[in-house]
């Protein structure tokens, strides 16, 4: 039995993906990203001084912020004020440590950057989406604050994208969406650099187990998604040659 797509993909094709930069007013950074009906709004902002740890280093630092809002999905959930559930602080340092992969510390100097990632509709890859809008909102931040002058020098010296990937009827499938989140009986979520080379695998077989063959599948067809979604940054980033210095 071969897995038929709810939404008529092929195994390969990602979710059309949407970068809506600028998206907010106050944030120095800002981009509504869209894959398929997965929304999130990414946001960074930009504060002086750091974390104790890094007093006196002359290196700055990152840190995340992911949230759900009730109404993402379907049934409202509650929402999550004075104690995160244990997948919300798995997600947001996910996200952390993604992003911070990206970045020369000392050129951002001892400031903190600020990831908030809000999820308004959720069709499941809401942490890579997560991942892949924030280094979008990450840059266009960091080009507001060599526009200002705060920086001398980009401190962008990677990018990062992320994507989804599972096993459904035992074949490789890309950008997982609820539906096939739910069925699949093994799901990765994968985070690459500009050069393919890997930060983060989350994965997992939700039931049985899978070959070293598969995993090399999942791999490889990760890897032409954030491809594609490499390219597709590129794009949404304004002056993106000058940005860049990786």
């Amino acid at each position: 039995m071969v897995w038929q797509r709810p939404d008529g993909r092929k195994p390969c094709e990602l979710r059309p993906v949407e970068f809506h930069t600028g998206f907010t007013r106050f944030a120095p950074g800002s981009v509504l990203t869209i894959c398929g009906e997965t929304k999130v709004l990414c946001t960074v902002s930009v504060a002086e001084g750091v974390p104790k740890f890094l007093l006196g280093s002359g290196k700055g630092w990152l840190t995340a912020e992911y949230r759900m809002l009730p109404s993402a999905t379907q049934q409202r959930q509650e929402r999550e004020l004075l104690k995160l559930s244990g997948r919300t602080q798995e997600i947001q340092r996910l996200i952390g440590r993604s992003l911070r992969a990206a970045l020369d510390f000392e050129a951002l100097g001892e400031r903190t950057l600020t990831v908030d990632a809000d999820v308004l509709q959720a069709d499941a890859g809401t942490r890579t989406a997560a991942i892949t809008g924030g280094y979008v909102a990450l840059a266009g931040a960091i080009s507001q604050l060599l526009q200002r002058g705060v920086l001398e020098r980009s401190p962008l010296c990677g990018q990062v994208a992320a994507i989804s990937v599972g096993l459904l009827e035992q074949e490789a499938y890309l950008d997982l969406n609820y539906i096939e989140d739910v069925a699949a009986t093994v799901d990765f979520n994968v985070v690459m650099n500009h050069k393919l080379g890997i930060i983060e695998v989350q994965g997992t077989a939700e039931e049985g187990s899978f070959s070293r063959t598969q995993l090399n599948q999942l791999l490889d067809l990760a890897e032409e998604g954030i491809q594609q979604l490499l390219i597709a940054q590129q794009e949404a980033i304004p002056n993106w040659d000058r940005l860049f210095v990786g």
